[in-house]
């Protein structure tokens, strides 16, 4: 046997013995093209349901009312709504107020005094100083259940329950009774631009300040585990990776997965952690639970373990045998 054809020999051997440990390699899960990544938040942008005009409230069971008559204070001292949804009130008797907006209210009182000969045109005003519909809850990171008479600015709630902590997102949500859709109000990092966001809230509200969450580095980083999301910065994957300690030798550059859980749906993004690198593809925005996977290569373990003189080894072994039985 030549010389070159015994080298031939011994870098196929090589060849074979770097390869066949692959095909038991995790990879990680496969990659898919459902969904996108970096979809923006639903922030509820229309002006009419952030800022109405005016709002009317629903009166119920339980609620302390002020009852007035233009140019007649003395008309009736504040009373409760009973259990029923009636009140008692002078001139007029039982009148039923549950469910009733406030302005529905004022308008069947008005009706009644007419109709009982008592005034003309009598101008009725109702106000809540009391009850069930008079106060704002805050629940998630911040909460608190404050009075509300009229309404209030988001800002001054959410500094009444505490403020917003650390852990806390700056995207806070409302729900609305009436509104189907709750409404999304990013507080944003730049108080030059905080009015805008501090819109009214109104009694019967229920704001909910979620958590920021964490995104999880698995695979070939040095430093494995959470990092947590900033409260005032969005987080890139190039950040999560610099707060991870970078990127370890033995990673496979090029089959790097953002991996996302939208609903029940499972989201994976294969990217070229060396194009987002280098800028030539962009750096893609973080959201909170995504899991940032970097399978590592073989070859690249192989050389970092020991692994490949354990193989050359073999090959001397095999290459020294093989001499033997051809002297």
């Amino acid at each position: 046997m030549t010389s070159l054809t015994l080298r031939r020999h011994t870098l196929t051997v090589i060849l074979c013995a770097l390869a066949l440990p692959a095909f038991g390699q995790f990879n990680g899960p496969g990659p898919t093209t459902t969904g996108q990544l970096n979809q923006p938040s639903a922030i509820t942008s229309d002006q009419g349901v952030l800022n109405p005009v005016a709002r009317d409230l629903q009166l119920t069971h339980g609620d302390l009312i002020e009852i007035k008559i233009f140019g007649q204070p003395e008309f009736a001292p504040p009373v409760r709504i009973g259990a029923d949804g009636t009140v008692l009130l002078p001139l007029i008797g039982v009148v039923s107020l549950n469910h009733l907006t406030i302005t529905a209210a004022e308008k069947l009182i008005a009706a009644k005094l007419s109709a009982a000969g008592m005034y003309q045109d009598p101008q009725v005003t109702i106000q809540v100083t009391d009850g069930p519909n008079a106060t704002v809850t805050v629940v998630g990171e911040a909460h608190g259940v404050l009075p509300v008479v009229g309404s209030r600015r988001l800002l001054d709630v959410i500094a009444a329950a505490g403020g917003i902590p650390v852990t806390a997102s700056h995207v806070i949500t409302i729900n609305r009774p009436g509104e189907l859709q709750p409404l999304v109000v990013d507080l944003g990092t730049n108080p030059a631009q905080s009015a805008f966001a501090d819109v009214p809230v109104f009694p019967g509200d229920t704001i909910v300040v979620s958590r920021i969450g964490v995104v999880y580095l698995l695979g070939s980083f040095k430093t494995q585990g959470a990092v947590p999301l900033n409260t005032n910065t969005p987080l890139t994957l190039m950040e999560a990776t610099a707060l991870g300690g970078g990127i370890a030798f033995d990673a496979k550059y090029s089959d790097l997965r953002i991996i996302r859980t939208i609903g029940d749906q499972r989201t994976v993004l294969k990217l070229n952690a060396m194009d987002v690198m280098h800028g030539k593809v962009p750096d893609p925005v973080l959201q909170a639970n995504d899991i940032l996977f970097m399978p590592n290569s073989f070859i690249k373990s192989t050389l970092t373990n020991g692994s490949l003189n354990t193989i050359l080894s073999l090959v001397s072994i095999a290459f020294s045998a093989f001499s033997l039985t051809h002297d």
